[in-house]
């Protein structure tokens, strides 16, 4: 991968971009606002993509697989970490001397000043950022918006908005998000990851500390997570907005009903106000309390702030999204890649499957997580599904560790019935069709490429692959 150098300047005249690795969900997003603003857009990814059909409807020049010629006569050139430093476009670049930044700083281009609400955290941030979107529509107000994933209720991850506000989620992986002259800051948790980048979670909770300290006006952070609280501990800031189930938080959260879609009660400067979202899952709940203490934190009073996002949040793409249903099972897809995040995902899923059983369907994400964190995922993958396929490591910008593969997730389940590590993709599809029976939930989960194995799934689910085996 790239290390972002973020010193490095930002051209005023961005004249023609070329995107490197313009697929993904946020650089995809960049690219439509880019064509938006009538920047002449160029881009290619490794592989074809319905972001990258999507973009050319729109009027860009989008490539399928990474060469040299692609970058054409571009002047300015975008990249994202995910790429390698032998990327041959990155380094023709170089050889003419192009500008070349981050998508950070492209998306600081973007946002030329204006006043911003960045939602930053190790968990939560796509949805917390998309319910303050809606949240924000259904009071009137137009923002702009840059989201790391499709907010579902209106089918993008971003958007150019007619008034002043700007929304983002900021990045803390790779420490970008310190980058952005904030207006509110909205922090769901401080879950240490990324440690390859910070190297201590002393110096991953000092990032949070100097992100927040720098907003102008407010600073929304969690009162429950304990990261969060030695983050708010170590703030200067004057105005710090908690929210939470924590009796002192200044939004509190009570009521907290998890049949089916998520219901519970937010407490404000001594009103309270109900809602029941379209959602399931408690974490969506907190999500909710941070995004309208956000809405607050604009000046929005709390019963017309709750009642938007409850009214407008539909849920975003790859967050517990349904892709379709064969021989009674249900398959969803959800974006989780980190032990709190498949917790989050697991909980959710048992409140609405019933009488069901959750068929977990696991990637491990980067070789370095993997190596870290298999234990923890071992533990909430045995405790939370009633069984789980594992397949091999989505390595993204990493190069493999020897000896680190799925195995490790599935060789530290306690109970190895329970599990199956399949690296075939075909045999895991096959396999997870096998176990799978009517009124089950099969969930893939993980942030890389799993999702492409589900209409697999649904193909061994419909042609009866396997007969049921457990």
């Amino acid at each position: 991968m790239i290390r972002p150098d973020l010193s490095t300047p930002i051209p005023a005249h961005i004249g023609a971009a070329h995107f490197i690795g313009i697929g993904g969900s946020g650089m995809s997003g960049l690219a439509r606002m880019f064509l938006a603003r009538g920047v002449k857009v160029s881009g290619s990814d490794r592989s074809d993509s319905q972001n990258l059909r999507d973009l050319e409807a729109l009027g860009a020049t989008v490539h399928v697989g990474h060469d040299a010629a692609n970058l054409g006569d571009a002047d300015t050139v975008i990249f994202t970490g995910a790429i390698w430093p032998e990327n041959p476009e990155y380094l023709l670049a170089k050889e003419r001397g192009l500008p070349i930044i981050h998508r950070s700083q492209a998306l600081h281009w973007l946002i030329g000043g204006r006043r911003l609400v960045a939602v930053a955290g190790a968990h939560g941030k796509t949805t917390s950022t998309g319910m303050i979107v809606t949240g924000l529509r259904g009071l009137g107000v137009d923002p702009s918006f840059v989201n790391g994933g499709v907010i579902a209720g209106l089918g993008v991850s971003s958007d150019t908005g007619s008034d002043e506000l700007f929304v983002i989620e900021a990045d803390e992986s790779d420490g970008s998000f310190l980058l952005y002259e904030t207006s509110i800051v909205l922090i769901t948790n401080v879950d240490a990851d990324h440690l390859d980048h910070y190297g201590s979670h002393d110096a991953f909770d000092a990032a949070f500390v100097r992100f927040a300290d720098a907003a102008r006006e407010a600073v929304v952070i969690s009162s429950d997570d304990e990261g969060a609280r030695r983050v708010t501990a170590g703030l200067s800031h004057a105005n710090v907005v908690t929210f939470g189930r924590a009796e002192d938080a200044d939004v509190r959260i009570t009521d907290i009903v998890t049949d089916g879609p998520v219901s519970f009660t937010l407490t404000h400067g001594g009103r309270s106000a109900s809602a029941r979202l379209a959602v399931p899952g408690e974490h969506n709940a907190i999500n909710a309390a941070g995004a309208v203490a956000v809405l607050i934190s604009l000046g929005h009073e709390l019963e017309p702030a709750l009642e938007a996002v409850a009214a407008g949040f539909e849920g975003t793409v790859r967050r517990f999204e349904l892709h379709g249903t064969e021989r009674g099972v249900q398959v969803y897809d959800d974006y989780a890649h980190h032990p709190t995040e498949v917790a989050a995902a697991l909980s959710a899923a048992r409140t609405v499957v019933g009488e069901g059983r959750i068929i977990a369907l696991h990637q491990p994400h980067t070789y370095s997580r993997t190596q870290l964190m298999a234990g923890e995922f071992a533990h909430v993958l045995e405790e939370l599904a009633d069984h789980t396929v594992v397949l091999d490591v989505y390595g993204a910008r990493e190069d493999p560790i020897p000896g680190v593969t799925g195995e490790l997730v599935s060789g530290a389940f306690d109970d190895p019935e329970r599990v199956h590590f399949v690296a075939d993709w075909q045999e895991a599809a096959d396999y997870t069709a096998s176990v799978a029976r009517e009124g089950d939930y099969v969930i893939t989960l993980g942030c890389g490429n799993v999702y492409q194995i589900i209409p697999q799934v649904l193909e061994s689910l419909r042609t009866g692959e396997g007969s049921e085996s457990q």
